[in-house]
C-alpha cells in the first residue's frame, strides 16, 4: 500500500464548495477504475488530499495521479479562468509493507479533519468517506422515490447515466443540478448518492485492518495515528476558519457571488479582501493568503 499526499502549487486552497469536492471525487473514481487502482482510503481537505492506495500494475499509479490531477485541474481553471499546474509536482508518496504501519496510516488519514479541527470525531466529516464504510446515505435521509421531487428524480438518472459511461460530474452540470433542487434536505440527499453511486473505496479492505467498522471507529477515536515518513505541512492549526471566511465573503456580496470569483479579481481587489477577512475574522493571515491565493510572503508585511 502507498500513502499518497498531494497539495496545491501555491499551498492555497483546492476545495472551497461541495461541487469542487464531487468533481474531485468522480474524476478521482473513474480514473481510478481506468487505471486498476485499489484504494483504501481518500481523504479530501481544504488544501490538500491524502490516499491510501494499492497499485495493480507498476508504473499505473504515477500514471493515475496525473492524469487525476491535470483533469481536475483544467476543470477549475476554466471555471476560474485561470492557467497553470494546481498541484505541486510530485506528489508525495511513502509505501507502507507491514499491517501494523498501513493501520497506524489509515488512523492517521481517518483523523486529519479532526487533527485540523474541522470535526470532534472523525465520521462526522463527510470528505474522508469514513461513514460511507457503515451506510450509503450516512449524512441524509434514505431516498424515496415516490416522495422526491421531479429535478431530484431527474438528476438521479442523468447520475446513472454518466456513471455507466465512465464520465465524471462536471460543475455546470453539479451546479444545475443543487440549484433546481427545492430544499437542502434533497441536496444533502444528491451529494450522498453521488458519492455511493460513484465510490470505488475498498472499505472492507480498510475495515479488515480493524476487524469491524466499530472496531475502526474505536480506532480512530483512541489516536490520532502519525506518520513519520511523510511530513505534512499545514498552515495554522485550524482548517475551520476557512468557513468563516467563506461566510464572511457571502455577507459582503458586492465582492463574489460565487466564491470561484476571486480567482477573476485583479490582485489589488484581492488585496482588498484580504484586509476585510483580516478586519472580520480571526484567521491567521497566511490563512487568509492561502484561502485567497495571494503569496504568503505577502502576509510578512502585516
Amino acid at each position: 500500500m502507498n500513502h499518497c499526499y498531494q497539495r496545491s502549487a501555491d499551498r492555497g486552497l483546492i476545495f472551497y464548495t461541495i461541487s469542487d469536492y464531487l468533481l474531485y471525487f468522480t474524476i478521482y473514481c473513474v480514473t481510478a477504475v481506468k487505471y486498476k487502482i485499489r484504494v483504501l482510503k481518500l481523504v479530501l481537505m481544504p488544501d490538500h488530499l491524502h490516499q491510501a492506495v494499492i497499485e495493480e500494475r507498476k508504473g499505473e499509479l504515477s500514471r493515475f495521479q496525473q492524469e487525476c490531477q491535470s483533469r481536475f485541474a483544467r476543470e477549475q481553471n476554466l471555471l476560474c479562468g485561470r492557467k497553470g499546474p494546481l498541484f505541486e509536482h510530485p506528489y508525495g508518496s511513502v509505501p507502507k509493507y507491514e499491517d501494523k504501519k498501513v493501520r497506524t496510516t489509515l488512523i492517521y488519514l481517518d483523523n486529519n479533519p479532526v487533527e485540523r479541527k474541522l470535526v470532534k470525531n472523525a465520521e462526522d466529516y463527510r470528505w474522508n468517506f469514513l461513514s460511507y464504510g457503515n451506510s450509503d446515505h450516512p449524512f441524509s435521509d434514505k431516498i424515496v422515490l415516490s416522495q422526491a421531487s421531479m429535478p431530484l428524480r431527474r438528476a438521479l438518472g442523468q447520475i446513472k447515466l454518466l456513471h455507466r459511461q465512465g464520465r465524471f460530474l462536471p460543475y455546470p452540470l453539479l451546479q444545475k443540478f443543487f440549484h433546481s433542487l427545492p430544499d437542502n434536505r434533497e441536496r444533502e440527499q444528491l451529494v450522498d448518492f453521488i458519492i455511493g453511486t460513484y465510490s470505488i473505496i475498498d472499505h472492507d479492505a480498510a475495515i479488515g485492518y480493524f476487524g469491524s467498522y466499530q472496531d475502526e471507529l474505536l480506532a480512530a477515536h483512541a489516536t490520532s495515528g502519525s506518520e513519520h515518513d511523510l511530513q505534512e505541512q499545514c498552515i495554522g492549526k485550524s482548517d475551520a476558519c476557512y468557513a468563516t471566511m467563506m461566510r464572511v465573503l457571502k455577507q459582503n456580496g458586492r465582492y463574489v457571488r460565487d466564491i470561484h470569483e476571486i480567482f477573476l479579481l485583479p490582485h489589488a481587489e484581492r488585496q482588498e479582501l484580504f484586509t476585510l477577512l483580516r478586519r472580520q475574522t480571526s484567521a491567521p493571515t497566511k490563512q487568509i493568503a492561502a484561502f485567497l491565493h495571494l503569496p504568503l510572503q505577502y502576509t510578512d508585511s502585516f
